[in-house]
């Protein structure tokens, strides 16, 4: 191989070892953090205003279950899948000083609600038709039957947390 087709090598192979290092942290984000500035507002009024920040979770959709073949059946259980979308709520985190309203050893009051996980599944349908499969008894042909519908009800799973907290200093 000659030297400038193992340079242009290297250096593809170096540029997509870049791309792949650097979309992986993005990929890897659960929450964007959101910083609420009110540092001006504190030094023009010369006022202690409250820190507050934020999360906002990332919605991350997952792969629907397919269509599900059973015996017996001329249409698939799960027609339109139920899609899972993995995600969170949001998170909070507000400091906001306390004029020692309850003691000398009581300064702030904070209120901490961490972004929690979520998962959900949007509602599916299910249908079978109003025939039967062929039947060998009546020469191959389907047997005619009441048709059958249903909705795959959404889920939402969470576990919210928060935590109120008063103490010394801000």
């Amino acid at each position: 191989m000659k030297s400038t087709t193992r340079g242009t090598l290297a250096a593809v192979v170096t540029g997509l070892a870049a791309a792949v290092s650097g979309a992986a942290p993005a990929a890897a984000v659960g929450t964007v953090p959101v910083p609420v500035p009110l540092g001006g507002v504190e030094k023009s009024f010369n006022i202690e205003l409250p820190q507050v920040g934020a999360e906002i979770p990332v919605p991350v959709p997952g792969s629907p279950d397919g269509p599900r073949y059973v015996e017996g059946r001329l249409i698939p259980e799960r027609v339109i899948p139920q899609l899972p979308v993995s995600g969170g709520l949001p998170g909070a985190d507000m400091r906001a000083p306390l004029p020692h309203i309850l003691g000398d050893d009581f300064d702030h009051v904070a209120l901490d609600a961490p972004a929690s996980d979520l998962r959900t599944m949007a509602p599916g349908l299910t249908l079978d038709a109003p025939l039967t499969p062929p039947n060998p008894k009546a020469f191959g042909l389907p047997e005619p039957k009441l048709p059958q519908a249903g909705v795959l009800t959404p889920v939402l799973q969470t576990v919210p947390a928060a935590a109120l907290v008063t103490g010394p200093g801000l």
